[in-house]
């Protein structure tokens, strides 16, 4: 079992850049594969960037491939997103998300593939 914790959000201004961090318990990171999500009021959960265990294949939601990185540092069990150019329809809770990777390439982008979750933390852009 993994516990997730996200940090990073906040209040930015359009065109405006944040990094968020996600946190991962346990000792056996390496064995999952991550992803972020993010849900606005009154909108399902919806897809944002997903990363394979060894982070060489990573996949993005068109709405903000070009913009937003996803990466992962296995030695500090975290996983980051960066997130540039950032506009109000970006403003949600992004959660982040882990499961176990069935192949060190692996990459999900459902939110049903997903075992395990943080707590959300809250992005607001600023028009």
């Amino acid at each position: 079992q993994v516990q997730l914790v996200e940090s990073g959000g906040g209040l930015v201004q359009t065109g405006g850049s944040l990094r968020l961090s996600c946190a991962a318990s346990g000792r056996t990171f390496s064995s999952y594969a991550m992803g972020w999500f993010r849900q606005a009021p009154g909108k399902e959960r919806d897809f944002v960037a997903a990363i394979s265990r060894s982070g060489d294949r990573l996949r993005y939601a068109d709405s903000v491939k070009g913009r937003f990185t996803i990466s992962r540092d296995n030695a500090k069990n975290t996983v980051y997103l960066q997130m540039n150019n950032l506009n109000p329809e970006d403003t949600a809770v992004y959660y982040c998300a882990a499961r176990s990777g069935l192949t060190s390439y692996s990459y999900y982008s459902g939110s049903g593939d997903y075992s395990y979750w943080g707590q959300g933390t809250q992005v607001t852009v600023s028009s």
